[in-house]
């Protein structure tokens, strides 16, 4: 069967497109997927250009969706023919938090899912939301589930609230629909004025250009008439929680759920105290909020954004796309 396989020194130039053997049948408490769909992330970037080093060999992507071809011995939650979706936490099946680094993350610490097949404990993975493409329920393993925690399980959303997304990657995309669909009031932020007006075709009460208003967090403040909002999706790091923390209502909520401008940097301390806000850091969830997700996406009339999909072959073509920016949701692998 075909798989993916990083060659270090890791880069996009030197993915591998193997043959491997194929997993055989499930022992008890396992289950064999048919992997038809994974999604890219910022983090599955790191690992396939080398920017965070993993084994060579490693076989990378997150996120896999598919469907169940056997089920071991033991096995009553899944049957042959259902589909499903791993989690990015494989032993964090409930509770807080019991895991600070990537170590059992598959695709990074352990073997991910670009490949097309996988045999697997059966709690590594949960159903898929009803009448859901492969390639829409790849989507939701990583982004998908890091908007709902920030959101729902920490943030405690309710009609009525207001809520800052910053960019319009995965996550945002994610946090925009699933704050409309709870009653809330969203505002946006990008650097493309194309993207803004996307974001507001999609239900975004209000939209800021970063670049030509670079004091964004006072822009935030003024559309919600000087209270500030009360969530922001904080997914760019130290080089954007200045603003976020402007832009927060005193008490208000900042889930730090990303790092794209880096790992490190100053934090106005000061004015985070004196706001009393909640700065949330979090990393993705369980596999109890996942199976959460994927009972409420059964309800609510909400699908992923998908940018654009590229087969297995071509993943590294798919990663350049993802690092030209120019993309608004989620970027797939379909095979």
């Amino acid at each position: 069967m075909k798989a993916v396989k990083v060659r270090n020194p890791a880069s996009l130039d030197t993915l591998e497109i193997a043959d491997i053997a194929d997993p055989g049948d499930p022992g008890p408490g396992e289950i064999r997927v048919r992997i038809h769909a994974s999604s890219l992330n910022f983090h599955d970037l790191g690992i396939v250009s080398g920017r965070s080093p993993t084994a060579d060999g490693r076989i990378p992507m997150a996120d896999g969706a598919g469907v169940v071809e056997a089920a071991g011995d033991g096995v009553d939650e899944f049957a042959t023919g259902d589909h499903v979706l791993s989690t990015f936490f494989p032993d964090w099946t409930d509770g807080e938090p019991r895991i600070a680094d990537f170590s059992r993350t598959p695709g990074d610490g352990i073997d991910g899912y670009a490949r097309e097949r996988v045999v697997a404990p059966a709690s590594w993975f949960t159903h898929a939301p009803e009448g859901w493409s492969h390639a829409e329920t790849a989507t939701l393993t990583t982004a998908g589930l890091t908007a709902w925690r920030a959101l729902v399980v920490h943030g405690r959303i309710k009609a009525g609230d207001s809520v800052l997304v910053l960019g319009t990657g995965g996550v945002s995309i994610f946090a925009l629909q699933f704050a409309k669909a709870m009653g809330a009031r969203v505002i946006a932020t990008s650097s493309s004025d194309d993207k803004l007006e996307r974001v507001r075709a999609m239900g975004a009460d209000h939209c800021i250009n970063y670049k030509t208003t670079p004091e964004w967090g006072a822009a935030v403040r003024e559309a919600t008439g000087g209270r500030g909002v009360d969530h922001v999706i904080e997914v760019g790091g130290p080089g954007t929680l200045p603003q976020s923390i402007d832009a927060v209502r005193i008490g208000g909520h900042i889930a730090l759920i990303g790092v794209l401008t880096g790992g490190s940097g100053d934090v106005p301390t000061a004015r985070l105290m004196a706001k009393q806000a909640r700065l949330h850091g979090l990393i993705v969830g369980n596999r109890r909020e996942q199976q959460d997700l994927v009972r409420a996406l059964d309800t609510l009339d909400i699908r992923p954004v998908i940018d654009r999909s590229f087969a297995l072959g071509d993943i590294a073509d798919a990663f350049r796309h993802e690092q030209s920016g120019g993309h608004l949701g989620k970027i797939v692998l379909e095979y």
